[in-house]
């Protein structure tokens, strides 16, 4: 079973990337919180791995930092949670403020992550919160990270909006409005697709 990866990036995309190594190249799917922190194509990249294996299927999915893999293998345990809404979820919510969430009853917060629903948010909070209780992190840490991570994904979304031709100011300004308007935490995809119909109905 594979635990850990370190070898080339020779593919990057949201869809996953691909990891050399020794000649092989191995399929990896990854949350965006890891996503975010990769290098560029052509560069070293290690990452902690879980390799889900389910009757013919094999697949590896791989993490920056051991408490997202920890977080990641307590999700996959609850009932009806499979590891690819798990890393989903990953890409909705950091580490640190899903264990918060959880641990402090947050349901709210949960089912503002998309695919999340509210008996999904009842069933984590029910089977994870005294395992997850050692792991609550300090409101500012949560605070800190989640901030962080904001930046990073305005960045990604900013970016991938020029690359589309619009103009960066104009860009910039749609971006800013999705964030900063919505309550809950987004993913690059529904702020990009927020962001484009904020853009449509100024042309």
């Amino acid at each position: 079973m594979i635990a850990s990866l370190q070898g080339t990036l020779t593919h990057k995309s949201l869809s996953g990337i691909i990891v050399e190594v020794g000649g092989i190249g191995y399929h990896v799917f990854v949350p965006l919180s890891t996503y975010y922190e990769l290098p560029e194509v052509g560069f070293s990249v290690s990452l902690k791995i879980h390799t889900y294996v389910k009757e013919d299927t094999l697949q590896l999915f791989g993490f920056r930092t051991e408490e997202e893999k920890d977080v990641f293998q307590l999700m996959i345990s609850v009932t009806g949670i499979g590891p690819r809404l798990a890393t989903n979820i990953l890409s909705g919510i950091s580490a640190l403020e899903f264990v918060h969430a959880v641990c402090n009853d947050d349901v709210k917060r949960l089912v503002g992550i998309p695919g999340v629903g509210r008996k999904t948010a009842d069933r984590m909070i029910f089977e994870l919160k005294d395992r997850l209780s050692k792991m609550a992190p300090h409101r500012d840490a949560v605070a800190g990270e989640d901030k962080a991570a904001d930046g990073r994904m305005k960045d990604d979304a900013l970016s991938a909006l020029v690359n589309l031709g619009y103009r960066g100011n104009i860009a910039k300004e749609a971006v800013e409005r999705v964030v900063d308007g919505s309550p809950e935490g987004l993913t690059l995809e529904v702020t990009l697709k927020r962001a484009l119909k904020i853009l449509a109905k100024q042309k």
